[in-house]
């Protein structure tokens, strides 16, 4: 029986993934571990790489570039798990026992959908690796890094495709909340994203990352928030982001936060079509969850 599915999608991303599958190599050896791989049209040589060492497990190839979104809804959809763990191709286990961790707070929190797990952003392992941190609820969840119940992700509408990157979790999150589900933060299960987020300004596709970053959170306002709620929050983002990237002097993501508003405009007749919005109620129950935990940084005394 298979009771663990470990799905990744990768795009030209070679030396990161196969430091990522060495790292997972004891776990999805086990019987009860399915490895998925999802390759976006790699150009790199990824799939070479993949058929010749890893065609034991279960690898997905694209013709054409589809999507991080697209291919976390097919990978998630195929697993065959109870408990469904998402990795990016860039990030690895630091904790031990990591499986036994994830069954535990599933098996402790019946009303887990999703766990959020505790993850370190930088290109070097971090020192200190304990935590203070409780389990306890949260908004929502970090793509890199998290666990879903199978029977969760089956009673919530697929992440949105034409999202085409970011925004997914909190789609997701605000559709459990219409559930009996809910997200979980579990800093038992230490991720190490080997991503150094200072260089992630001079990288090519930075114009773009604002550019979705900043349309996915305006399209979220718009599918699922009360009617009255948006003006106000869009006009405040807006100012926000002109504020914090443009008067000083960041014009790589004014330039992403204009198109964002363009992709806003071209979308909107699907955003009116797939609205779901939260009831008032709904809403302020979301509102009153603690914060996401995006990044962990070590405390200096445990």
């Amino acid at each position: 029986m298979i009771k663990f599915s470990i799905v990744i999608t990768t795009y030209n991303r070679i030396e990161d993934l196969k430091i990522t599958l060495i790292s997972l190599g004891n776990l999805f050896q086990r019987n009860d571990v399915e490895l998925i791989i999802c390759d976006d049209a790699s150009t790199d040589g990824t799939q070479v790489f993949l058929k010749k060492n890893y065609n034991n497990h279960v690898l997905l190839f694209n013709n054409k570039g589809k999507g991080l979104i697209h291919n976390r809804n097919i990978l998630n959809n195929k697993a065959k798990g109870l408990y469904i763990i998402s990795l990016d191709d860039d990030a690895c286990f630091l904790s031990k026992n990591v499986l036994e961790e994830i069954e535990s707070c599933f098996i402790n929190y019946p009303n887990c959908g999703v766990q959020n797990l505790r993850i370190f952003w930088s290109s070097n392992e971090p020192k200190l690796q304990l935590s203070k941190n409780k389990i306890c609820k949260s908004k929502s969840f970090v793509g890199c890094g998290h666990v879903w119940r199978k029977l969760a992700w089956n009673s919530i509408a697929n992440y949105p495709d034409w999202f085409v990157f970011y925004g997914e979790e909190n789609f997701a999150s605000y559709q459990l909340i219409k559930t009996v589900w809910s997200v979980y933060y579990n800093p038992n299960i230490l991720i190490h994203h080997r991503v150094n987020i200072r260089a992630r300004k001079k990288d090519n596709d930075y114009i773009i990352r604002s550019r979705r970053s900043f349309r996915a959170g305006w399209y979220l306002y718009f599918l699922f928030y009360p009617l009255k709620e948006i003006p106000r929050r869009l006009a405040y983002t807006l100012w926000q982001q002109i504020k914090i990237k443009t008067f000083k002097g960041d014009f790589k993501a004014t330039i992403g936060v204009f198109q964002a508003l363009f992709d806003v405009l071209y979308n909107f007749p699907k955003l009116v079509k797939n609205a779901n919005r939260l009831t008032i109620k709904e809403f302020k129950e979301y509102q009153n969850l603690p914060s996401t935990k995006i990044y962990w940084k070590p405390e200096k005394k445990i």
